[in-house]
C-alpha cells in the first residue's frame, strides 16, 4: 500500500528548482512578462512539495524562503 501511494506522489526534479529560479530572477531583474512563467512555476512546485512536507515544515519552509528573499531585495537596493 505505501509503496503505491509514494508511486503517486510527484518527485521534485532539479528542473522545478531550476525553472522557478529562473523566472524568478527574471521578475527580480524587472522583467515582467515572466510572471506567469514564475506563477506557473512556483505553483508547480509548492504542489509537489505539500505533497511530500507537513503543513509545519511547508509554513517553516515558506518562511524561510520569505526571509531570504527579504535580505536579498534589502541588499539590492542598497548597492
Amino acid at each position: 500500500m505505501e509503496a503505491q501511494i509514494e508511486k503517486q506522489l510527484e518527485d521534485i526534479l532539479p528542473e522545478d528548482l531550476a525553472r522557478t529560479f529562473e523566472s524568478a530572477y527574471h521578475v527580480f531583474q524587472g522583467k515582467t512578462e515572466h510572471v506567469d512563467d514564475l506563477l506557473k512555476n512556483g505553483g508547480v512546485l509548492l504542489r509537489k512539495a505539500a505533497q511530500r512536507f507537513t503543513p509545519t515544515q511547508m509554513v517553516l519552509g515558506i518562511a524561510a524562503i520569505a526571509a531570504v528573499t527579504v535580505l536579498l531585495i534589502n541588499r539590492a537596493s542598497h548597492d
